[in-house]
């Protein structure tokens, strides 16, 4: 029987799930897909994402691919069928054939993702779920200048998750910076890959020794000591995850990181958690 590669984009909201993978003992957003899909083909379908998100944590430009033995229905017609079997806090935004080998994970060539803060004041209801609410404005100019020193090729231990089990710590950071949109403060961060719950350790480190810094130099100075430690003791707390959203996903050749697949199970692991929380 034939079976065709699928390439769906997806964007969830976290909130009620214990994550991306599918766990014995909470909601995931892959087991939902999966129960999607094998309603649609009458039998299981295993789905891959292009990251394992964590707890929480949402999700505008996740990637999964999986394989249909349906002949009969084009690929972009998965986008329709799959929502209007899916709950409303996931919803497929694009849906197209794939090439042949396709993995969402393996093949990624650049993750992307923006964290959101809320600096001062009272803020509504709704923000506050997709948001670190902040009682202060922390110095843009700082936050800058420690953001603009793990760019480039690193090890990063220092704010990699103790049970992160990558064999490699050292990732690639293509672009790193906060910016103020509509109202929130952004960070933006993108690389080849990220160890878990890396970008919430970055910006719990950030926010947490920008008022211990004088001026921007010594902002520098203090994430570049912490980032050559490889010491997790060094730096600061984890952001929590509702303000972490996976921005988008890229696929195209590889300068760093694998050349080739790993095997299932060793190598890079995602933002935010090859296992959960």
């Amino acid at each position: 029987m034939t079976r065709r590669p699928i390439q769906l984009l997806v964007s969830y909201d976290g909130t009620d799930f214990g994550g991306w993978q599918r766990q014995k003992n909470a909601r995931s957003v892959q087991e939902e897909l999966e129960k999607a899909l094998a309603t649609m083909h009458g039998h299981p379908v295993r789905l891959t994402g292009a990251g394992r998100t964590d707890a929480g944590v949402h999700a505008m430009g996740q990637v999964a691919g999986f394989f249909t033995d349906i002949a009969s229905i084009p690929a972009d017609r998965f986008l329709p069928a799959l929502n209007k079997l899916l709950p409303r806090d996931i919803r497929i935004l694009d849906s197209r054939d794939a090439p042949r080998d396709f993995h969402a994970r393996f093949d990624a060539s650049r993750r992307a993702y923006r964290y959101f803060l809320l600096c001062g004041g009272v803020q509504d209801a709704f923000s506050q779920r997709y948001a670190w609410c902040l009682s202060n404005q922390p110095s843009i100019r700082k936050l800058n200048a420690m953001a603009g020193v793990i760019a480039g090729e690193h090890d990063f231990s220092a704010f990699a998750s103790a049970k992160d089990i990558s064999v490699s710590k050292c990732r690639f950071i293509q672009d790193s910076s906060f910016w103020f949109e509509g109202g929130k403060l952004v960070y933006g961060i993108s690389g080849n890959a990220f160890l878990w719950r890396m970008v919430r350790s970055l910006v719990g480190t950030m926010i947490f020794c920008e008022p211990k810094c004088a001026d921007e130099a010594a902002a520098a100075a203090c994430m570049a000591e912490i980032l050559a430690s490889r010491d997790r003791r060094r730096a600061g707390p984890t952001a929590p995850p509702f303000g972490l959203f996976l921005w988008n996903v890229e696929y195209g050749p590889r300068t760093h990181g694998h050349k080739r697949r790993p095997i299932e199970g060793e190598g890079e692991s995602a933002e935010d958690g090859a296992s959960g929380e």
